[in-house]
């Protein structure tokens, strides 16, 4: 590794499909990692020209720095490779620790959001092929062996099949995936794991199809069947296709807009409260965010999803304007505690605890009356109680399986 490392910035503009170059990311790895960033002089003179976030890297002449998340400032560390993508270029790459520039350049050009790196001043061309559904057995039985320490990379078969799977990197999670084209649409696909303990695919496409019920804008997702297995296909919001190839929308995390770290050290910063009023100064419908950020919160606590952390939450600009994405990661989990259970975020008065008086505590913050923040947890909680057993079945998840998450749903501790 060397102590500084200079990489070039593209972007896909808003209704574009290729690349142009927005600027220069210098890298310096010494003992406090930082990151400088300065837009190009070309860039800034295009009147059609964006910034990257809409918290970090405005438009202008001046050089920015950061030394957070090891010298990423936060739309870099969103276009990066999450855990399961990170340990593939480890994998591939033979070393078990790379420098952040070494994953930047490393990773596909499938990342989620409109930005790519390279070393070069003019960006590549962009790539047209993509993964199809019928490449998903072989993706799978890759996955599994990555997973189990088996993959043998030096095999160029193996290594095709790994590079494959490194897509989809940005959207949370440590679970493998990939991305395919499927009815003229780019889709993640995201397998099961033999150590499951239940049909996270058929399980999280159910959740999915519950937030919809209770007024959550989601994705789209289906489920296809590879041999015995099931894999959860979820539509990329951030990908549209056109006939000159597909138009990408900036995206960047609710890390970056509470200007956090991914360390549960920085936790102090993650708060629904907080991104509230994030969301209030970037969005270009303010209001109609915040009131959705409330349901997706309150969501999260009815279905028990512990795993709501900022990077589990984004902002895109399909357009120049920015708003909240579609939820995604939508899994239930079955904690002991019947009388208490936690966000990962804060959500009221009394920080992460999962409980209606603390989610209607600051409901004026999402831009909600209390009594109207109340009404709608209300007919949330009768949506979820009446129609997530239903639902689950409908889609194919097991009895057995709707046995092991049923403590998942409006647990007792909600209401005391």
């Amino acid at each position: 590794m060397t102590s500084e490392r200079a990489v070039y910035v593209y972007i896909v503009l808003p209704q574009q499909t290729s690349f142009v170059t927005a600027g220069r990311f210098v890298w310096s790895g010494d003992r406090r990692p930082t990151g400088r960033f300065v837009y190009g002089r070309s860039y800034l003179h295009r009147s059609d020209a964006v910034p990257i976030d809409p918290v970090e890297l405005k438009l202008g002449r001046a050089e920015a720095a950061t030394v957070r998340m090891g010298g990423l400032f936060g739309a870099f560390r969103d276009a990066a490779p999450d855990y399961w993508g990170r340990r593939i270029i480890e994998k591939r790459a033979g070393k078990p620790q790379l420098d952040e520039v070494d994953y930047l350049l490393l990773s596909p050009d499938d990342r989620a959001g409109a930005l790519g790196f390279g070393c070069n001043v003019d960006p590549p061309p962009p790539l047209r092929t993509f993964n199809r559904t019928l490449d998903l057995a072989r993706l799978q039985v890759v996955a599994d062996e990555l997973l189990q320490g088996d993959a043998d990379l030096d095999d160029p078969d193996e290594v095709q099949a790994a590079d494959l799977m490194l897509l989809e990197t940005s959207m949370g999670g440590a679970r493998p995936k990939a991305v395919v084209e499927w009815n003229d649409a780019l889709w993640v696909a995201k397998f099961n794991r033999l150590d499951d303990r239940w049909n996270y695919a058929r399980v999280e496409h159910a959740m999915l199809l519950l937030a919809r019920e209770c007024g959550i804008h989601t994705p789209q997702s289906e489920i296809v069947e590879v041999g015995a297995r099931d894999v959860l296909l979820v539509g990329r919001f951030d990908r549209e296709k056109t006939d000159s190839g597909y138009r990408r929308s900036r995206m960047v995390s609710a890390l970056t807009l509470l200007r956090s770290e991914e360390d549960a050290t920085a936790r102090d910063r993650w708060s629904y409260v907080v991104l509230a009023e994030e969301l209030r100064r970037v969005s270009a419908r303010p209001r109609d965010d915040a009131h959705e950020l409330f349901r997706r919160m309150c969501f999260n606590a009815l279905i028990s999803n512990t795993d709501d952390h900022p990077r589990n939450h984004a902002v895109i600009a399909p357009s120049h304007d920015w708003r909240l994405s579609p939820a995604y990661d939508l899994i239930p989990s079955t904690r002991v505690s019947l009388e208490r259970r936690d966000l990962a975020m804060s959500c009221g008065d009394a920080g992460r605890f999962a409980n209606v008086q603390n989610l209607l505590s600051q409901a004026r913050r999402f831009l909600l009356e209390p009594t109207e923040a109340a009404d709608l947890f209300d007919e949330m909680e009768a949506t979820v109680r009446a129609r997530w057993h239903p639902l689950a079945r409908s889609v194919g998840v097991s009895e057995r399986d709707c046995q092991r998450i049923t403590g998942a749903f409006a647990y007792p501790g909600l209401r005391s």
